[in-house]
């Protein structure tokens, strides 16, 4: 059985940081890119950046500098460093598999003063 569980997620200041993870169990964690969407009240989902099974990182233009992720196959947990946080990044965020379909329940993310 798959399961993403996400994590991290909670209030910040803007230009705040927090680290996102996900963790992965019940497919082969090393052999599958991996992404990070968001979803904002009233707002369309939107890929934030996705993570290749090589280590290719992509990034939505508005996160580029500001976002990183990254993987530990070991762990099989997915990151998203996220720094210089904007109100505008407040949104639900989860982890997602595309060849399987498969999403995290999201964790909140807002970024208030």
């Amino acid at each position: 059985q798959v399961q993403l569980v996400e994590s991290g997620g909670g209030l910040v200041q803007p230009g705040g940081s927090l680290r996102l993870s996900c963790a992965a169990s019940g497919f082969t964690f090393s052999t599958y890119a991996m992404s990070w969407y968001r979803q904002a009240p009233g707002k369309e989902r939107e890929l934030v950046a996705t993570i290749g099974s090589g280590g290719t990182r992509n990034y939505a233009d508005s996160v580029k500098g500001r976002f990183t992720i990254s993987r530990d196959n070991a762990k099989k947990t997915v990151y998203l460093q996220m720094n210089s946080l904007k109100p505008e990044d407040t949104a639900v965020y989860y982890c997602y598999v595309r060849p399987g379909n498969w999403w995290g329940q999201g964790t909140q993310v807002t970024v208030s003063s």
